[in-house]
């Protein structure tokens, strides 16, 4: 399973900072090491948020409007600069890994938007069904793991979320 270099687009404002221009986050489902968010921006904006985090570290998942799906690692510990690139591996239990090529690297954030609506559903949805999450290096070495005890609710509520903030705005058309 692959992703394509055209497909990681990074937010030009600096996303690792995203929380820092919420205007008002609503929580919406909490459950173990899960939190999931609709988030309003300055900008007036939405987006949806599924979170699971650990001091120091979180794995989280972005819905926006247009049904773009961005995956986010951030970790404490790292410190990219302020932009870069690298291709990474992520593997849901044992399924089989997917590849993130050209992941965009920022400050303490590795961002990386899903390809086509198809393969974004199956990773969506992989993530939903596992236990653990590993995120690799280019070449399969081990990076971090994550926790994905509670993703299946989740991931549900995320859905929903996401399907509230990209419908219609005209009912008409």
């Amino acid at each position: 399973m692959k992703f394509g270099v055209a497909t990681c687009v990074a937010l030009g404002l600096g996303f690792a900072a995203l929380p820092a221009l919420a205007d008002r986050t609503d929580s919406l489902y909490s459950y173990k090491s899960w939190q999931v968010e609709g988030v309003t921006f300055d900008d007036g904006t939405y987006a949806c948020l599924a979170e699971v985090s650990d001091p120091g570290e979180s794995f989280s998942i972005w819905t926006f409007p247009d049904q773009t799906i961005r995956l986010q690692f951030y970790s404490q510990d790292w410190d990219f600069g302020e932009s870069g690139s690298a291709d990474l591996q992520v593997e849901i239990d044992r399924r089989g890994a997917w590849t993130l090529n050209s992941a965009n690297l920022t400050k303490q954030s590795v961002l990386f938007d899903l390809p086509d609506q198809k393969e974004s559903v199956n990773f969506v949805l992989e993530v939903a069904k596992g236990n653990t999450l590993h995120l690799r290096d280019g070449s399969g070495g081990g990076v971090k793991d994550y926790s994905l005890a509670g993703s299946a609710a989740s991931i549900s509520k995320l859905i929903d979320c996401g399907s509230a903030i990209s419908g219609p705005s005209n009912p008409f058309n």
